[in-house]
């Protein structure tokens, strides 16, 4: 018994050691994770169709904070901070952009970058007008709507000054925010919309019901790619839902 004693006095440091290098490494490891989620890149799970085609219900998509700077948006819970953004850089025009809604900061949405600080921005038939002139659309195909295969739109290929395009839905004519009147985007906000044109509450609407003209510090970041993508349905916590995955989604540059 004696010895027995001796032994587990003699062993115990050791295993108090032990634990405690577990729990430093532990919490080293967390606050790495934590710091790497607050500066640099943060993940999100697509809720709803307002981004289709780019988008679709499902995607699990990496946002880099560091893209625009950091403000109290950027930070987990939205803190009471001073305004204003650190090492603030700006969006461009065409930007897929994650973003704390003005009404409700508890809740995060995602769309496009369409009108920056001083453009004039109006909708008429569908087609966006930035300045007085067109965005250039190129009308492609109809297809079923990727969430719901009972609705027929057309895709639309639009074009930004730059260069830069991408692949909207175009529910038809008539549609509500098919026509709008001219907005005038102040300084510190932008002009938002969904590629989803007809199934987007955007900056086509006042804030009560929309986005209305974004504010710079509810920014987030940008989104820059689709890592992976489950079908409806998938959750955490089935674990047997796991790999019901959109195969054809992996690795996708936002565009």
């Amino acid at each position: 018994m004696t010895d027995t004693l001796t032994s587990s006095a003699q062993t115990s440091p050791t295993a108090k050691s032990e634990i405690l290098e577990i729990v430093r490494t532990t919490l080293a490891g967390l606050a790495i994770a934590l710091l790497f989620r607050i500066v640099l890149f943060q993940p999100f799970t697509i809720p709803s169709s307002s981004m289709e085609p780019g988008l679709v219900v499902g995607d699990y998509i990496i946002v880099s904070k560091f893209a625009y700077g950091w403000s109290r948006a950027s930070l987990p819970f939205n803190p009471p901070l001073p305004d204003g953004r650190l090492l603030g850089g700006a969006p461009e025009r065409g930007d897929v952009v994650v973003f704390r809604l003005p009404r409700d900061p508890s809740q995060t949405w995602i769309k496009r970058v369409i009108g920056l600080p001083g453009d004039r921005i109006q909708v008429r038939g569908g087609q966006v007008f930035v300045n007085g002139a067109a965005l250039p659309q190129t009308p492609m195909t109809v297809v079923q709507d990727h969430d719901d295969p009972y609705r027929q739109v057309l895709e639309v290929r639009e074009r930004q000054p730059d260069g830069r395009s991408y692949v909207t839905y175009d529910g038809g004519v008539g549609q509500p925010g098919d026509d709008t009147d001219v907005y005038v985007v102040p300084e510190g906000r932008y002009f938002m919309m969904g590629d989803n044109r007809d199934n987007s509450l955007d900056s086509r609407w006042p804030r009560e019901l929309g986005v209305g003209l974004l504010p710079a510090d509810n920014i987030v970041g940008k989104a820059e790619l689709v890592l992976a993508s489950w079908k409806p349905g998938a959750a955490v916590y089935k674990p047997w839902t796991w790999l019901n995955l959109q195969w054809n989604r992996f690795a996708r540059p936002i565009r």
